[in-house]
């Protein structure tokens, strides 16, 4: 018998996924269906990925579970295929025949870089997000939980630990220390990742991390959502256009060769044209060289929801315009690493990342090797490599 794990959305469901496939009983062939409701995009995918697992392997159970699960409950039980519809808080105890799981969540199964989960929820209440509702409040995982998670994934092959969560910078205590603890208890620990980051939660900690441990990777991907100070303050963000542009500055003056990412929203209600080119401005002020650009979407239940709504038109060139200056942003960073040295992990067959997260092709390369390489060319949106 098999179990099958279909996940859409955030790296917190891919741990969470992982989590609940190890332990899923094996007298019965499984899709576990773990569903994102951030965008009205994202739960419509879910549901043409169950109607694809279903009429893939019509003899298996189908478990939904995930963020648009929370929600919408209901609509998912009517699917057909559909044998179990099990809410965010019971997903890690979907199978509870096999016993309570590990409270950390962790894991892609056979993979040389692996999620741990460091917390889950938000005690914030953007106004376009519904992801609160689904996840409820903020709640940190046991230091001990979150060692002995990262400790098995090391076990099992991992050479990349990725911390992820909802809002891992509102880790109890400060995630820089949690980081701190981590390094000091396993140190095994040669590479670690952090998922998204809130900007104006970085503390000084961290910056002390980024700026003294080369173990600790060198991108860092923040929620920044938009450029300008009304729209930020309408959306009920906690920091300003400055804050970010500042906070970009410390990173990058703690660690050269930081690099940057960051999630952006593109035509969210009341956005004006000047307000659209301050985002768009955004790219150069933070020197984001990775961004996922979202175009708005009303989600039910939420504030922005009752807004005055920009023309969806509107809303999908300004989103395609802020992904096309993105990308030439990007292609002119990849360049500029060719006949560079740069130091990279092996993930999967002749292909990996580099510290920085540049995507890279390497020929003759074993799964799991890390090491410096040569950058030769770039194809496409990948590096080419060599090592020396």
């Amino acid at each position: 018998m098999t179990v099958e794990t279909v996940t859409l959305g955030c790296r917190l469901n891919f741990a969470e996924s992982e989590t609940i496939a190890r332990l899923a009983p094996d007298d019965q062939d499984w899709v576990v269906v773990n569903s994102c409701a951030v965008t009205n995009e994202a739960v419509r995918q879910t549901r043409q990925a169950i109607r694809r697992a279903h009429k893939q392997r019509p003899y298996a159970k189908i478990l939904v579970t995930g963020c648009a699960a929370q929600l919408e409950p209901a609509s998912f039980e009517a699917m057909p295929g559909v044998s179990r519809v099990v809410g965010n808080p019971s997903k890690l105890n979907a199978f509870p025949s096999n016993g309570v799981m590990t409270p950390a969540p962790a894991g892609l199964l056979a993979k040389v870089k692996s999620f741990v989960a460091v917390q889950t929820g938000c005690d914030h209440r953007c106004t376009f997000c519904s992801i609160w509702q689904a996840r409820g409040a903020s709640a940190s995982f046991p230091f001990e939980a979150i060692r002995d998670a990262a400790a098995q994934e090391i076990d099992r092959g991992a050479k990349e630990i990725v911390l992820t969560g909802v809002d891992i910078t509102d880790y109890d205590g400060g995630l820089g220390k949690l980081c701190q603890r981590l390094f000091a208890a396993e140190p095994r620990l040669k590479r670690l990742r952090l998922s998204s980051l809130d900007s104006i939660e970085i503390d000084d900690a961290l910056l002390d991390l980024i700026a003294g441990e080369p173990r600790l990777m060198p991108h860092f991907h923040l929620s920044l959502q938009a450029g300008d100070d009304l729209i930020l303050k309408r959306m009920k963000r906690r920091h300003r256009r400055a804050d970010a542009v500042r906070t970009v500055e410390r990173i990058k003056a703690a660690r050269a060769d930081a690099t940057i990412g960051a999630d952006l929203i593109a035509g969210f209600p009341t956005e004006t044209e000047e307000m659209a080119l301050h985002t768009l401005k955004l790219l150069d002020d933070c020197d984001i060289i990775a961004a996922h650009i979202f175009p708005f979407s009303p989600r039910p239940t939420t504030p922005a929801a009752r807004m005055p709504q920009v023309e969806r038109e509107t809303v999908k060139a300004r989103a395609a315009r802020l992904r096309d200056v993105a990308a030439e942003r990007r292609t002119r960073w990849l360049g500029s690493l060719v006949g560079s040295t740069q130091a990279l992990l092996v993930e999967g067959e002749n292909r990996g990342h580099t510290d920085n997260f540049a995507p890279v092709a390497i020929a003759g390369a074993e799964r799991g090797e890390s090491g410096f390489a040569r950058i030769t060319a770039c194809n496409d949106d990948r590096l080419m490599a060599v090592w020396p």
